[in-house]
């Protein structure tokens, strides 16, 4: 899972621990990732013990998963989630900065054309 960046893998283990149910097929469409790789992610997290799976009976089809996050799996979803909430800070503080760099940038643009003007 480390290969794949903090983003999909906080979203990946939010979606599960919220829908356990889901299809694989639901997982790929609600991430926006293909179904092989969400194939991929499940076999690396049920291979780390971050994830087990149960099967239960549903309506719908004969047999169906329940992908459940263990105890390993919640302290993962712990860790990618301080992660990608430390990058969205730094993201959001970087935006910050350039909005007030902008801004001060029309503001001079603003004053040097007034002063054109009324010359």
């Amino acid at each position: 899972m480390h290969s794949i960046p903090d983003d999909v893998r906080y979203r990946f283990l939010k979606y599960l621990a919220e829908h356990p149910e889901a299809s694989q097929r639901e997982v790929a469409r609600e991430l926006g990732i293909s179904l092989g790789k969400v194939n991929y992610c499940l076999r690396a997290l049920m291979e780390k013990g971050l994830v087990k799976v149960r099967n239960f009976t549903n309506s719908q089809h004969k047999a169906a998963y329940a992908y459940i996050l263990t105890a390993r799996g919640l302290e993962e979803k712990i860790d990618v989630t301080r992660s990608f909430l430390h990058r969205k800070v730094a993201e959001y503080d970087l935006l910050v900065k350039e909005i007030e760099t902008l801004s001060a940038e029309v503001d001079e643009m603003k004053q040097q054309e007034n002063a054109q003007q009324t010359s």
